[in-house]
């Protein structure tokens, strides 16, 4: 049996060796080249295109403006689809815009012979536009529609796109009226940062046969199919989406970028294949983007510890259109709810608010890395004002073992919290460290922090949950597995073939998972996301498997005259299930002779879909040691661990490569990474790799998983989220460490010298 052991990744070979195949690697050489033009203010109008000269170039093809494209408004956002109108996510985007929303929309694009004669082109266009003011905050957003400015898109006057409150007002204002009380409030700032995947987002589209056929590295293949149907007016069977091997997503290809207009741009000229690539800094700057938000908490507690009642206000920058939109403030919404019980009240205000900036829309934690950084920056804060110690605090307010939400109906069965942070307190020597740290008064200083972090699994019951799985039984015994869920680096067709041969009993290198997902012949699947894979997509494996073995244990029967129920299979072989596991006869023999005999053959086959209708808690936390040269204002991390309740570990070496990968994405947003923009013009400043500055393998101490593993129910395979939750608490506990070092609460990201400067100057640590 393989699941639950540490089998070499079956994409492992090709990918090392060159061989896989991604997007760029299917590219036909003679490909007409696609480039948009992008508008250079950030907010008006564009009045009129000049395309005469660039048509005059030698290898134009066409050129299309945003006043040739249909007028449909479409969405991005890579949701399941649903019949239910108030589920379906916001279309508020064209292919091309006559209305500039942010800095380096797209209002045109060229189709040349090759990149060269498209780029030529690009400088000769004269567009004429009409400028207006833009407004790249929030509260500029909110301030400018109350003074009567236009805004960014007429159905949202105000630049609201969504408004959600929990206001118990009387029972919170009853909670908060004890004399005994100990409040705190503090705004906690995070920035917008970029997913840098390292391949840059790419499509190709072309017509065959009266259907539109799209290649493109995309973490949604069947979901993309229907938001590029939904933006040209098609019936959704006309179009076909193939997605070969991914580098990188992390919640940026979980939407529709350029695919629909690359599409639109092949049918402009006759069906002709149109290659559409980004530059990196196209992807820096037109795609998606994490949201920057203020979040504002106040909290009250009792002199001991226990909270009553706390507030949480956040505005969220969502930029110039809606893509996964108001979900994201939501997701930071339920993690404030979740993690802490409070004792009588609690009140929520979240804002998503259109901006001329960067589209905010998934990634990687899904708006929990900037709700934990303020939830547990206040909680620290919380516990250093009472004087208690900071896990004594969170241990006494802490989600209670047996909670079931009355939404989801989720269920915490075991004290993971309790068993996380006695795996990382005793790794990085907490109490030792803390009694160590006390008092220090140089220039250089260490102290450690921790925080910890609530994920879900799947987004049912927000959303649709379905996965679907087809098995192929080939006549050497192997068995082929297919599945609408997408591997985008991260492991999960390894881990799918571990699921495959663990429930029909065979050997592992017997499995062969089809990894190019076509929605002409790939069954049904959401996608990537929302660390949903080896927990629905391992549902419709585990049904499937079984159905197909069912299957073969009846062709078994007919081969060996013996009731299917006595019979069973093991490493390929078909057994007496309460015997020596001696091989009756081997899994090719039996289907050659099942699909060669010369009567009643058949092909053995099995195909099932399942709707998730359950979530599952994940948790865990994250503790830090640094070290911060206060002249210097600068912040070394010397020591980071993070312990996971992930249930039960399908592939222990792949589960660690994920933390590793989602902790390294935590310190850049903790320490380095914010995207910058001019704040008169909207301008992207830092929208390179050069400029923008990702944590590397020099920036990272040792990067240290543990694991709790706390076997979920729900799932057939007891797993749960692992995917995100990595990312999720590592700049908390970076910012928690640098409180204990300093004693300076750093309310901003990322912990930079610029942020470190101005608060170690505020709280009078530079010396005059």
């Amino acid at each position: 049996m393989s699941l639950g052991k540490n089998v070499t990744r079956i994409d492992a070979y090709e990918k090392v060796t060159g061989r896989a195949k991604y997007t760029a690697d299917m590219l036909d050489k003679k490909m007409l080249c696609a480039k948009v033009l992008h508008s250079t203010f950030a907010c008006g109008q564009v009045l009129s295109i000049d395309t005469s000269a660039a048509k005059a170039l030698e290898g134009i093809v066409k050129i299309v403006t945003c006043f040739d494209v249909p007028d449909i408004n479409f969405p991005t956002a890579g949701h399941p689809w649903s019949t239910d109108p108030a589920h379906q996510d916001i279309a508020d985007r064209k292919l091309l815009n006559t209305r500039v929303r942010y800095y380096g929309d797209d209002i045109a694009a060229v189709i040349a012979q090759d990149e060269i004669a498209a780029e030529r082109a690009l400088k000769l266009i004269k567009v004429e536009y009409q400028e207006e003011k833009p407004v790249l905050n929030c509260e500029d957003a909110l301030n400018a529609a109350k003074n009567g400015a236009p805004p960014l898109h007429e159905r949202f006057a105000d630049n609201v796109l969504a408004h959600t409150e929990i206001a118990e007002d009387k029972a919170f204002n009853e909670a908060t009226s004890g004399t005994d009380l100990i409040k705190f409030e503090a705004v906690y700032e995070t920035p917008p940062v970029q997913h840098c995947h390292i391949e840059n987002c790419l499509s190709a589209a072309w017509m065959e046969n009266g259907r539109l056929v799209v290649l493109s590295s995309t973490q949604i293949p069947h979901i993309l199919r229907r938001i590029v149907a939904q933006a040209l007016g098609l019936p959704w069977g006309k179009v076909r989406v193939i997605k070969p091997c991914v580098g990188g997503g992390f919640g940026n290809k979980q939407d529709a970028l350029y695919e629909p207009l690359n599409a639109f741009l092949s049918m402009c000229i006759g069906g002709r294949p149109v290659k559409l690539e980004l530059s990196r800094e196209e992807v820096f700057r037109n795609t998606r983007v994490r949201h920057g938000e203020k979040i504002t908490l106040c909290g009250w507690a009792r002199p001991d510890g226990r909270l009553v009642a706390r507030s949480y206000k956040v505005y969220s920058n969502q930029g110039a259109y809606a893509s996964h939109g108001h979900s994201v403030t939501m997701k930071g919404t339920s993690v404030f709810k979740q993690l802490y019980h409070d004792e009588k009240a609690i009140k929520t205000s979240a804002w998503t608010i259109y901006t001329n900036t960067a589209v905010g829309g998934a990634m990687r934690g899904y708006g929990t890395p900037q709700a934990i950084f303020a939830i547990e920056s206040h909680i620290e804060d919380m516990a250093l004002k009472l004087g208690i110690d900071p896990i004594e605090f969170r241990l006494k307010n802490i989600m209670p073992v047996g909670y079931e939400d009355p939404f989801a109906k989720t269920k915490l069965r075991f004290d993971a919290f309790g068993q996380c942070i006695a795996q990382c307190k005793d790794y990085i020597k907490w109490d030792e460290k803390r009694a160590r740290y006390a008092g220090q008064t140089g220039s250089i200083r260490r102290g450690v922090g921790m925080a910890l972090f609530w994920y879900n699994t799947g987004v049912w019951p927000i959303s649709l949950e379905i996965s679907s799985c087809r098995m192929v039984l080939n006549e050497d015994g192997s068995v082929q597995t297919q599945l609408g869920e997408t591997e985008i680096g991260q492991g999960a067709d390894t881990v799918f073939a571990q699921m495959t041969a663990s429930t029909l009993g065979l050997r592992f290198e017997d499995v062969h998972i089809i990894s190019t997902q076509d929605t002409d012949t790939t069954p049904f699947g959401s996608g990537a996301y929302a660390s949903r894979q080896s927990y629905v997509g391992g549902m419709a494996v585990h049904k499937t498997a079984l159905i197909l073995k069912d299957k073969i244990l009846e062709a078994a029967e007919g081969y060996t005259k013996l009731p299917k129920e006595t019979l069973d299979i093991k490493e390929s072989q078909i057994v007496l299930k309460s015997g020596s596991n001696k091989s009756i006869v081997s899994l090719e023999e039996l289907v050659t002779w099942q699909l060669y005999k010369m009567d009643g053959t058949g092909h053995i086959t099995a195909e099932a879909s399942v709707k998730a209708s359950s979530n599952a808690y994940s948790f865990g936390c994250s503790f830090a040691e640094v070290e911060v040269d206060i002249p210097l204002a600068k912040t070394r991390l010397l020591n980071i661990v993070n312990a996971h309740d992930c249930g039960a570990l399908l592939n222990p070496r792949l589960a660690e490569a994920q933390v590793h990968g989602g902790m390294s994405m935590a310190i850049g947003f903790g320490l380095s990474e914010r995207l910058i923009y001019d704040e008169k013009t909207g301008r992207l400043l830092n929208g390179n790799l050069l400029d923008y500055k990702i944590s590397t393998i020099l920036d990272h101490p040792r990067l240290e998983a543990r694991f709790v593993e706390c076997f979920e129910p729900t799932s057939p395979y007891g797993s749960k989220a692992l995917g995100e939750p990595p990312t999720v608490s590592g700049a908390a506990a970076i910012r928690n460490a640098v409180l204990n070092a300093t004693g300076v609460a750093v309310n901003t990201l990322p912990l930079c010298p610029q942020n470190l400067f101005s608060a170690f100057k505020a709280a009078g640590l530079y010396k005059k």
